[in-house]
């Protein structure tokens, strides 16, 4: 008790000083928590999609359609259990900043294949019944709530990509809500029916144009890789050639789109712990400085040179520990707030008890390394030298 006195003493001889130091390391473990939860979320989605769902579309590009003719091929291909069709939709709810997925889907075989997705509001027979009707994740209900999205509402959306060809936008019925099972399965989504996209679309001036992706389910034992070399062939000569890759490179693909995330976040992660670095570094060096009399007053009361060493390395200690406990700690409280903000890119999001451990850890590490140097240094003065610093 006697030495938390010395250290919390110590620590407030200049409060202001301590005060920012404390705030930085908060701030830093704060945005390390964040940034390296978003590396794991995104490794997360690559690394937990599923085994036996496939993904076709254009060897070109991801923009390229591919003929609706090809999905009648896909699925004869030996050990395909079922196939649906995936259209990114790219509407506007009200702002383009409220952004969210959309895609036309075949809806029997879409819920078939996705058994992760579990309507808990309105019905999958509503939602299969109708011809504008939708279902939309919890996360979507939750934010436009205020909107009064709920089972029955009607959410119009604006065609970016895809104008309607009245010149109005388009409206869908929310049929069902649901929320996932899985965590590589986000809750920002609004799933519709392809018919409806497709009847509406053929009244354009453009017409449509085919199909982004076609999504299948294989059978269980069913060879992957040669499923994938099969579809792959069918389309060899034309006339647009395709490729076929597991969900999980898929995933890959897609988090590639938003950047070179985890090199990025690296970067970004070592340039704030050095910084923290630096400024406790700094901090404990002219705190050992200033106390170099108080150390040898403590000395000549018969305390030995390992205390005065445990003394100012525990300043160290705790100025760097509580600073990292309070950004953990307020991490994990904005976690909900994160989670509303980015779900709809990175559906995996959340704070892992390992992420916290990581962080904990790097606290002490920090501690340690700005503090051991000054400890050391006046640890190792003499009685009389220290005594006599101030003369």
């Amino acid at each position: 008790m006697l030495y938390l006195k010395l250290i919390l003493r110590n620590l407030t001889r200049h409060p202001l000083r301590s005060f920012l130091t404390l705030g930085g390391v908060v701030f830093g473990f704060l945005l390390l928590c964040i940034l390296q939860s978003v590396v794991v979320a995104l490794e997360y989605g690559v690394k937990n999609a599923r085994s036996d769902r496939l993904w076709v579309q254009s060897a070109v590009s991801l923009y390229v359609d591919l003929p609706l003719a090809y999905e009648e091929k896909i699925a004869k291909v030996g050990g395909i259990e079922t196939v649906s069709k995936f259209q990114w939709f790219g509407g506007i709810y009200k702002d383009p900043a409220n952004f969210f997925g959309q895609f036309a889907v075949d809806p029997a075989k879409m819920l078939d294949m996705y058994p992760e997705v579990e309507i808990v509001d309105g019905s999958r027979e509503a939602f299969l019944a109708g011809r504008t009707t939708c279902i939309v994740g919890q996360s979507l209900v939750d934010k436009f709530a205020e909107d009064g999205w709920k089972v029955g509402a009607t959410v119009p959306l604006l065609g970016a990509l895809f104008p309607h060809p009245e010149g109005k936008a388009w409206e869908f019925q929310i049929a069902g809500i649901y929320k996932s099972t899985s965590r590589s399965f986000d809750e920002s989504t609004l799933f519709f029916h392809w018919d409806y996209f497709e009847k509406t679309m053929e009244a354009s001036p453009d017409g449509l144009s085919g199909v982004g992706t076609f999504v299948f389910r294989i059978e269980p034992g069913t060879d992957v890789s040669r499923v994938m070399r099969d579809v792959d062939g069918l389309f060899q000569n034309g006339p647009q050639r395709v490729q076929t890759t597991t969900e999980a490179e898929f995933q890959a693909q897609f988090a590639s789109m938003i950047g070179n995330v985890p090199f990025f976040v690296a970067w970004i992660g070592g340039a704030v712990l050095l910084a923290i670095l630096v400024a406790c570094i700094n901090t404990m060096l002219v705190a050992a400085n200033e106390q170099v009399h108080d150390m040898g007053i403590v000395k000549a009361l018969g305390f030995s040179s390992p205390t005065v060493f445990g003394l100012l390395l525990g300043q160290s200690l705790f100025l760097c520990g509580l600073g990292g406990i309070l950004g953990v700690g307020l991490a994990k409280w904005m976690e909900l707030t994160v989670v509303k903000l980015i779900s709809a890119m990175i559906p995996a999001f959340t704070i892992d008890p390992q992420t916290v451990g990581i962080a904990l850890v790097m606290t002490v590490g920090l501690g340690l390394v700005s503090g051991i140097v000054p400890a050391w240094r006046l640890g190792k003065l003499g009685c009389v030298d220290a005594l006599g610093a101030r003369e």
